[in-house]
């Protein structure tokens, strides 16, 4: 499974999706996670669904996009892309923490959201 973060330094989930400007893309499974790539995703775009859709193909292939923010029309945009879009508690939370809960969550009792996820792959 592959998980997108929005971050400005890659340990905290502290960028908005809009305007992220880098996408760190982690695989995670049961067994563990690691680091795969860091997208650049600094394009600017003038028109909304044009910004969108050039966020949507900087995280091609990720199954979740964990961000600190996400606006109405990006969240439909992205999950009609088949991913799952996650929001962090605050901009304090860490890359780091949210895999290891969601690695807890693989090892135990998945929610439904993510026994789909899983599933597909």
């Amino acid at each position: 499974m592959r998980i997108a973060f929005t971050s400005k330094d890659g340990i905290h989930i502290n960028q908005h999706f809009g305007w992220c400007e880098n996408f760190y893309i982690y695989e995670i499974d049961g067994e563990g996670y690691s680091l795969v790539e860091e997208k650049d995703s600094s394009i600017k775009k003038e028109e909304e669904v044009e910004k969108l859709l050039y966020k949507l193909d900087c995280i091609e292939g990720c199954d979740i996009v964990y961000t600190s923010q996400i606006g109405p029309k990006a969240a439909n945009m992205v999950q009609a892309a088949n991913i799952y879009p996650l929001r962090a508690k605050s901009e304090e939370d860490k890359i780091e923490d949210a895999l290891n809960s969601l690695q807890k969550m693989i090892n135990t009792n998945a929610p439904l959201w993510l026994k789909r996820i899983l599933l597909k792959g």
